[in-house]
């Protein structure tokens, strides 16, 4: 057959499926990336029926979801309220490492991988996807909620960290000198500043060169800046994702709820893609022999997230369903875990064990997280519930019985 009959053919039948697998999301309430996750694994390497034909496209794809996602996020909110919330969130960025990178790394050192085994799995099991977070909060209509923006604050920290992070582990792989490592560090520390200076001081102007009246002018745009932008910060060793994130920050005003409403179909079909191409890259095989340690791991630093969001939001005064709710949003692992895993494979880092082991640990992670966010709503409600009366009982029995 020929190969662009293949990829149409098997685009068509992604695509479908995708729709049917929404469908039945919606039927029962919840967001569609676990389903999204899982019918990619059934039709991945070493799956039911691999898809050979759509490899390079799928790639691409992917990376756009990213790209739209977290552009889009960024829409939601402005640099002022970005700074504001890294300002009063910082702790919580703190709480957040120590917690979410210690038993990754502490697991790797048990098991004889190392410092570099430990400096990666430690990475996999600290960062949280802002992919799969920002999909199933837009699902779930929870943007608006008040601990949103906590939950933004710290994936933009995580995100942040992943700037000095991804350096060092390159150069650790590489087996860099400390100078060198130093030189890559300061490139990505002065990207990252550069395009937040840039958001803060120049957003106004960002916009108005961005928006226009013509649907069609104002797509190009937008797109094009986004994959500009998105490019540039990954050519300086910051994530493509961090970037994207704050061109969002920087428009603002009409022209950012304009965008969100041009946009938003392109992002959930490219964002359903990075969900599928993200299950298909993920062989069946080799989930078995490490499915008990990484089921043990991920029950570990669901705990941990969903301890570092409730502290975090109940520092900002948010009540308990908004801090089960704002821990559990943070709980699904993804994109940046498997390239940390991957940089580490590549570079002859981890052994195929550790790379089996993340995989496995992300991929439950990714379909139990928005399983979780999901079920955080009545569980908030019940738990505050049960407070309250238990408070009202509290005081009936200490009232004066005359």
């Amino acid at each position: 057959m020929d190969h662009t009959t293949l990829v149409l053919i098997e685009l068509g039948a992604v695509f479908l499926g995708l729709g049917l697998l929404g469908r039945v999301a919606a039927r029962i309430g919840m967001s569609p990336v676990p389903l999204y996750l899982l019918g990619g694994l059934v039709f991945g390497h070493g799956g039911i029926v691999p898809l050979s034909g759509i490899e390079e496209f799928g790639d691409i794809a992917s990376e756009l979801g990213v790209v739209l996602l977290l552009l889009m996020l960024g829409l939601e909110y402005t640099a002022k309220e970005l700074v504001t919330g890294l300002r009063a969130s910082w702790l919580a960025g703190v709480v957040d490492l120590i917690l979410n990178f210690t038993p990754g790394a502490g697991l790797a050192l048990l098991l004889g991988w190392g410092p570099i085994g430990a400096l990666v799995l430690g990475g996999v099991t600290y960062i949280s996807s802002s992919g799969i977070i920002a999909k199933v909060l837009t699902d779930l209509g929870r943007l608006g909620n008040r601990e949103t923006p906590v939950v933004l604050s710290i994936l933009v920290l995580e995100d942040l960290a992943m700037a000095v992070y991804l350096p060092i582990l390159t150069a650790a792989l590489a087996g860099v000198s400390f100078l060198g490592g130093l030189r890559t560090e300061a490139i990505a520390l002065l990207a990252v500043s550069l395009v937040l200076l840039l958001a803060l001081r120049f957003g106004p102007l960002i916009s108005r060169l961005l928006h226009s009246p013509d649907q069609e002018n104002f797509l190009l745009k937008l797109i094009g800046a986004a994959l500009l932008v998105a490019g540039l910060a990954a050519a300086m060793q910051v994530s493509a994702a961090v970037g994207a994130f704050l061109l969002g920050i920087a428009i603002s005003g009409a022209t950012a709820h304009s965008a969100t409403k041009v946009l938003a179909p392109l992002r959930d079909l490219f964002a359903a893609m990075f969900f599928v191409v993200f299950g298909i890259n993920t062989d069946p095989r080799t989930i078995p022999p490490v499915l008990l340690l990484a089921l043990g791991l991920a029950l570990l630093t669901s705990l941990t997230k969903i301890a570092t969001g409730a502290w975090a939001a109940r520092r900002m005064g948010i009540g308990i369903p908004g801090r089960i709710r704002a821990g559990t949003a943070l709980i699904a692992r993804g994109e940046f875990s498997i390239v940390i895993a991957g940089l580490a494979v590549a570079g002859g880092g981890a052994s195929p064990e550790l790379a089996a082991l993340a995989t496995t640990y992300v991929m439950l992670l990714a379909v139990l997280g928005p399983i979780a966010t999901r079920v955080a709503e009545p569980l908030g409600r019940a738990v505050a519930a049960r407070r309250h009366h238990a408070a009202r009982g509290a005081d009936l029995g200490t009232a004066d019985p005359s």
